[in-house]
């Protein structure tokens, strides 16, 4: 099972998730989030990183000459677009993107259901207040290309057994508190990921 941790905030917390074997590292871009790091800062922290780890740029009500612009300087690969966008914004964005849902109801999470997404619950902050979806909307949908967000922990992911998400991506979950993570909670996390399709 391939894992995000999202919110970074320091390179420690980058390379124990690293260490752990998180598949990609989410940096929150959105001023207004506890979790806010400047693109310089996170340039500082990818550049040290080792291969073969994706580094995701999480934005919220930008023009997407910004996003571009950001993820360029901070050598961001993939753009995590966490607000209502129109095609437009799409069709002018140069960066590899993920759209994501904020669902309010199981009708939601068919949205761009032929694209890999970010299925995350609503919340008006736009994420990381731990709040759960409701898992029985999964029940019967192709969830193969769902990247799973929205209250996950160690304690709760083994519900997520006989669902075929994509990808779990997790932030307050892991944390001690909001911008710093906890080392064990994310071996944890990672751990009981690995074991759903064992």
């Amino acid at each position: 099972m391939r894992v995000k941790i999202c919110g970074i905030t320091n390179l420690g917390d980058a390379l124990d998730a690293i260490e752990a074997g998180a598949d990609a590292l989410g940096f929150v871009f959105y001023e207004k989030s506890p979790r806010y790091i400047s693109p310089q800062d996170a340039k500082e922290i990818i550049k040290q990183l080792p291969p073969f780890v994706q580094t995701v740029g999480l934005f919220v009500n930008v023009y997407a000459s910004q996003v571009d612009f950001i993820c360029k300087l901070a050598n961001i690969d993939i753009a995590q677009i966490h607000f209502e966008a129109d095609n437009k914004f799409f069709n002018s964005l140069q960066t590899k993107h993920l759209k994501v849902v904020r669902a309010k109801s199981k009708d939601d999470i068919l949205k761009y259901q032929n694209q890999y997404r970010i299925v995350d619950a609503f919340v008006e902050s736009y994420g990381g207040e731990g709040k759960r979806l409701e898992l029985s909307w999964f029940d019967d949908v192709d969830c193969s290309k769902i990247i799973l967000a929205g209250g996950l922990t160690a304690h709760n992911i083994a519900e997520l057994k006989g669902y075929d998400f994509y990808s779990l991506d997790v932030s307050s979950g892991v944390e001690l508190s909001k911008g710093k993570k906890d080392k064990q909670k994310i071996k944890q996390f990672i751990k009981k990921a690995n074991e759903l399709y064992q």
